[in-house]
């Protein structure tokens, strides 16, 4: 089942930021769940800039997916493509899950990083080396 939600990535790496430490699982999951019920108002929609546009619009969406113990992200472009990518448990962040191209994360502004694989780029909430999204 998918949840369409932008801040989806958010919990994932506030998730995977916390470690085995099993007090600060509950509170780092409250927190996380706090936020994406927050960023959910936004409809699942992320700012992206596709096929090489170089102007950002709030375009994409977010769906949330796990596969086993995985968590797959797929962000759905407006003319029907997509990316889909493994969120990283160590809290690295985002790897291509399929095609060739490596996806280059950056962080940009607060609690926020840019994924780009090759022409295609995308802006997500994130919690950054464990800081809360804001």
């Amino acid at each position: 089942m998918s949840l369409r939600i932008s801040s989806i990535l958010s919990l994932a790496l506030a998730l995977a930021a916390c470690g085995d430490a099993k007090v600060d699982d509950a509170k780092s999951l409250a927190e996380a769940e706090a936020m994406a019920r927050s960023k959910a108002a936004n409809g699942g929609a992320i700012d992206c800039a596709v096929s090489g546009f170089k102007t950002f619009s709030r375009t994409c969406t977010v769906e949330r997916e796990l596969n086993g113990t995985d968590l797959m992200l797929t962000i759905r472009h407006d003319d029907g493509g997509f990316r889909r990518f493994k969120v990283m448990k160590d809290g690295s962040g985002l790897v291509v899950a399929d095609g060739a191209e490596p996806a280059v994360l950056q962080t940009i502004g607060n609690n926020q990083i840019e994924v780009q694989v090759a022409g295609d780029k995308y802006r997500l909430p994130a919690t950054v080396k464990g800081k809360a999204v804001n």
